[in-house]
Order: C-alpha cells, then sequence, then structure tokens
C-alpha cells in the first residue's frame, strides 16, 4: 500500500501553493481549478504523495499536532534563507550529531517540518 495524499482544508488557496511551491518544491500535478473545482494537488512528481489542498474557507484547518516533513540538502542554511524572507523559523532542533531540523507554519498554520 502506498500513501496517496495529505489533505489540507484552506482558506488561502493561492497562499497555500505558493508556499509549497516555494518552500517544499513540490509542483503542481493535478488541478481542478480549470473545472470548477476548487482543489489542487502538489508533489515531487507524478506518482508521488501528494499534498491536496481544497480551498474551504467555511472549514479550515484549525488544529495542532500535525507537521509534514521535507529534506533539505543544508538545514543552516536553508534556515537562514528562510529568516532573511521573514518566514519565522524555529529554532533549529538537534536531538543528536547527526539529526538537524527546523519548524516554519504553512499559510494555514500546518507545521513544516525541514530536516
Amino acid at each position: 500500500m502506498k500513501m496517496a495524499h495529505v489533505t489540507i482544508q484552506t482558506k488561502y488557496l493561492e497562499e497555500s501553493i505558493k508556499f509549497y511551491e516555494d518552500l517544499c518544491g513540490l509542483a503542481v500535478v493535478t488541478d481542478l481549478r480549470p473545472m470548477g473545482g476548487k482543489i489542487v494537488f502538489l508533489a515531487n512528481g507524478e506518482d508521488e504523495t501528494c499534498v491536496e489542498l481544497i480551498e474551504n474557507p467555511g472549514n479550515p484547518y484549525s488544529g495542532a499536532g500535525i507537521s509534514m516533513g521535507f529534506h533539505v540538502e543544508d538545514v543552516e542554511s536553508y534556515h537562514n534563507e528562510l529568516e532573511e524572507k521573514g518566514y519565522n523559523p524555529s529554532p533549529i532542533i538537534r536531538p543528536n550529531p547527526n539529526v538537524g531540523f527546523f519548524f516554519v507554519k504553512d499559510p494555514n498554520g500546518v507545521s513544516i517540518q525541514f530536516i
């Protein structure tokens, strides 16, 4: 069994698309907006696990305790880059000498981990 997607209900569809494209390196693989839908799937490529964004201003994500993780080449450099761009990343956490990560909130309040 393969994981297909993670769904985020959002008030901010366009801002969310831009966030996942710019910060996470994802690209739109399915876009239902031209057919009247308010749903976009983003992924690293075809047949990869997707982030599904559904525009739903009346019931956007409002929970806590969920995060999605993305690998980056250099945690410290990426942290500095996002800080310079005003994304307010958390401090870098180092649970052991071989692992470092930090978090940034997406436009919906979902914690995105860069490791």
